[in-house]
């Protein structure tokens, strides 16, 4: 009898927030479980997840994933999930104090960074402390980006 072939092991990254790390300088960054439903883990797992407008919100000490987008699941029937809920995250309590010591600071938030399953399956997100940037900053980074990638194109002799 032949022999039918694994699925892949190991992290899989569902969906990145690329906008993030364009708008803010990442501080820090934690890693959370997230309470999902039956058919938001199918959609998660379907890569049919937005965090573009998200954000994490501390309150009753209760870390929240909030105004993040997962789309229903296709053959999910009436008992189908909301699409924008709140979902609650899973830290422990000394990251959730550092977490709404660091949201309550002038000028910082908490974004989503990316969601990914791990090893054994698990929805995670990947949370980060942020801090806005000015669009002065967004113009120096653009430059430093494009000042390495030039270099590294003589570098490697393809100038």
């Amino acid at each position: 009898m032949a022999k039918e072939k694994e699925p892949a092991r190991g992290a899989r990254t569902v969906a990145t927030n690329r906008k993030a790390r364009h708008e803010y300088f990442i501080e820090e960054t934690y890693e959370a479980g997230i309470v999902l439903t039956g058919t938001e883990i199918k959609s998660v797992r379907a890569g049919k997840i937005s965090l573009q407008e998200g954000f994490v919100l501390v309150k009753n000490g209760e870390a929240w994933l909030l105004n993040v987008n997962i789309a229903p699941y296709e053959q999910g029937n009436r008992f189908n999930h909301e699409e924008r809920r709140d979902r609650k995250l899973l830290l422990n309590r000394r990251e959730i104090n550092a977490l709404y010591e660091a949201a309550t600071r002038r000028g910082y938030t908490i974004v989503p960074l990316r969601v990914y399953i791990n090893e054994r399956g698990r929805a995670k997100v990947e949370i980060g402390v942020a801090r806005g940037k000015q669009l002065h900053d967004k113009r120096d980074t653009i430059a430093r980006r494009e000042s390495e990638r030039n270099l590294r194109r003589v570098l490697k002799g393809d100038w």
